[in-house]
């Protein structure tokens, strides 16, 4: 195990991953839980029933519509709070830079196009696969970078803003902070949007070389059965010549054998 991968297992623990996997499914099982114990609780009553036995249907009826209206709103909020959840840790474990093992906890922040790349790029070229994680990692880390430093930054603006009507003698070393800040801030800002820019370009390179890969592979495909057909066509050749010279043999045996019956008549 390389040291990235041990410190993001130390970062994403095991009572992470056992909570993931529950709130991933515990909107439908609260939404089972909640809405079908009563209803099936009438119903059997009702087949159990021996008078006003329509009561209890009734019942199971009714019960089954509040049911399910109570657990669609149970299952909706244990959705957003799982959203919730996951936004929470992504923004914890990002802090210190995303690493290529702990991308699939971001692949909301992916587009539709590099999850299909990736995806494409695990079933066929798994060396092209690892690069392409490895620079996604690098593009998320930088987009959230300089999105903070963007958020930072415009707080920053905003107290310098203010900063301007106080009349106070600790206003100019204020001032001088918070230009402090905004300098640093706007390096980091800058830094991010390159390297985010630098992992974009590579990860262009990188789909551009699987493009390639997966075109040279049909390429090597298309020429194999070419080749193949072309060393098949004499033999097919010879087969339809020596099936031709067949038929013609019989019909000469044919012939023959008619024209000795004539001489025989």
């Amino acid at each position: 195990m390389s040291s990235k991968e041990a410190i993001a297992k130390n970062r994403i623990s095991a009572g992470d991953r056992l909570t993931a996997s529950l709130l991933r499914y515990a909107p439908w099982l609260a939404f089972l839980l909640v809405s079908v114990p009563l209803p099936l609780y009438f119903l059997l009553r009702y087949f159990l029933a021996t008078e006003e036995a329509g009561v209890y249907m009734l019942f199971a009826l009714t019960s089954l519509a509040l049911g399910s209206v109570v657990g669609l709103i149970v299952a909706v909020l244990l959705f957003l709070y799982r959203r919730h959840w996951e936004k929470v840790l992504r923004d914890r474990v990002a802090a210190q830079g995303v690493t290529a093992s702990e991308l699939s906890w971001f692949m909301p922040e992916l587009t539709r196009a590099e999850r299909a790349a990736l995806k494409q790029m695990g079933r066929e070229n798994l060396l092209l696969a690892d690069a392409y994680r490895e620079t996604l990692a690098a593009r998320i880390t930088a987009t959230r970078v300089a999105t903070r430093a963007k958020k930072d930054l415009l707080l920053v603006e905003r107290r310098l803003n203010r900063a301007v009507y106080m009349q106070s003698g600790e206003v100019k070393n204020l001032r001088d902070e918070l230009v402090h800040d905004r300098e640093r801030l706007a390096r980091i800002r800058n830094e991010a949007e390159e390297r985010r820019a630098e992992a974009q370009a590579r990860l262009q390179m990188i789909e551009a070389a699987a493009s390639r890969d997966a075109s040279q592979r049909e390429t090597d495909f298309a020429l194999r059965r070419l080749n193949e057909t072309r060393e098949h066509l004499p033999l097919a050749l010879e087969a339809v010549r020596m099936e031709q010279t067949a038929h013609e043999e019989t019909e000469d045996e044919l012939k023959r054998i008619e024209g000795e019956k004539r001489l025989g008549d």
